[in-house]
């Protein structure tokens, strides 16, 4: 086996099952929400459009802190900081069990506290994911971004594919005074502080601290990592507030946008539309799942179709143009089960899209170009995690449907693919030959 293949077997290993457990974790007490409503929103007099805000507020929060965070964790190690995101976040999800307790001793409304504490969880788990993905690019050289970032990122969809038949039982808990939402927030709240310990000692911080690797492989990788930034630093040197401002980096946002919208769009509301077929809470969590098992099969392999194909703009758009099908396609069906099937169809380009879509912006940032570039991608994109919520919400309250709601997402989507495809993609980037490859030293 070559030095090449073994070390990246190795790396792979040893850091993609562990940050899929992560994120695992970081996604569901970030969507879970979908699922309390089934119980909160009547039992607290929440409408529609309330929850809605509530449940996309998180990412204005967010958006704010994007940026800082990850600059902090280039500057201080991802290994610290995110153990630091793990644990707020973890404490923080769980205390949202506790909103009518805390509502009462506050004396505020329960949509107050509600609120609020979306606004704290947004602000303790801002930085998670893209300081993921910018740890990944002093991990894996170019070529096995696609597919990496595909593994990585399985864990939105496994995270309703497991989650969503978890919490789905998890609702038909009670005892000490405590709603079947509340024992659900509680308990899939654990395993972030728990995992935040974790962390501390599993992550290491660079390919030269890596003393599990054997020393012939810590020498190719650092050597080859090296060697791409250089390149590309060649090619453009970014400084971080050129990062953020420029154009390529404001459009790949926008597409974000797209896309994250109707991600979260459809996964804060899916399980209400599930349950309006009539489902006891258990089985909404099972056919809830479908779209994100579809979702991880899409991730997967459409992030090893593109590493294969060398070739990323049109696997972004052909992604796109089928979670928006499957969406607009979904509400021209009013049969359970081919609803449900175009929801599933649009599950593996939602999903699909994301692997791929993040080997952009990494194709021309390093640095800490790279870290604050990323980390205004995602933080701008995520703002449509809340107006597409709250979109969704209001229009419901407004129709007493969803259609027109999905419709939305939909266009929104198909205006995504169209600026993805009008993107500049220089693949040479990608592709470090052995006669470019630089001395260490650089």
């Amino acid at each position: 086996m070559d030095i090449e293949t073994r070390t990246i077997r190795r790396v792979t290993r040893r850091l993609i099952p562990f940050l899929m457990l992560c994120y695992f974790v970081a996604y569901l007490d970030r969507v879970n929400v979908g699922f309390a409503a089934l119980g909160m929103n009547k039992e607290l007099g929440f409408t529609a459009t309330v929850f809605g805000f509530g449940a996309g507020i998180f990412f204005i929060a967010y958006f704010f802190f994007e940026v800082p965070s990850n600059l902090a964790l280039e500057k201080f190690g991802a290994r610290k900081w995110i153990a630091r995101i793990m644990f707020s976040w973890g404490v923080v999800a769980g205390a949202m069990a506790f909103v009518p307790q805390i509502s009462a001793l506050l004396g505020v409304r329960a949509s107050t506290t509600f609120i609020v504490l979306r606004v704290l969880l947004g602000l303790a788990e801002a930085g998670f994911f893209p300081g993921i993905i910018f740890f990944l690019t002093i991990w894996f050289p170019a070529r096995y971004r696609g597919r990496m970032i595909g593994y990585f990122m399985a864990a939105i969809p496994l995270s309703t594919v497991v989650g969503g038949p978890i919490s789905g039982a998890l609702l038909n808990i009670t005892g000490l005074g405590l709603s079947g939402w509340q024992w659900m927030f509680l308990i899939e709240a654990l395993p972030a502080i728990l995992l935040s310990v974790v962390v501390l000692f599993y992550l290491t911080d660079r390919a030269a601290d890596a003393t599990w690797l054997a020393p012939d492989e810590r020498a190719w990788l650092v050597e080859r990592l090296a060697s791409e930034r250089a390149k590309r630093e060649r090619a453009k040197r970014f400084g971080i507030l050129e990062a953020i401002s420029n154009t390529r980096v404001l459009l790949l946002a926008f597409v974000y946008f797209g896309i994250n919208g109707t991600n979260y769009g459809l996964s804060f509301f899916l399980p209400q539309i599930v349950r309006g077929f009539g489902l006891s809470y258990t089985a909404t969590g099972f056919v809830t799942a479908l779209p994100y098992v579809a979702g991880t099969i899409g991730m997967i392999y459409w992030g090893r179709h593109s590493d294969r194909a060398g070739e990323r703009r049109e696997h972004v758009a052909i992604a796109a143009l089928i979670a928006g099908l499957g969406i607009a396609g979904s509400t021209l069906v009013d049969d359970p089960v081919g609803k449900m099937l175009l929801l599933t169809l649009a599950g593996f380009g939602i999903f699909g899209v994301l692997p791929v879509f993040w080997t952009l912006p990494t194709n021309f940032l390093a640095g800490a170009a790279a870290a604050s570039g990323i980390a205004a991608v995602n933080s701008l994109g995520n703002l449509s995690g809340f107006f597409g919520p709250y979109v969704m919400g209001k229009i419901k309250d407004s129709t007493g449907s969803y259609t027109i709601g999905l419709l939305a997402i939909a266009c929104v989507v198909g205006f995504a693919m169209l600026v993805a495809l009008s993107l500049s993609h220089d693949q040479q980037l990608e592709n470090l030959e052995p006669d470019e490859v630089l001395p260490p030293e650089l």
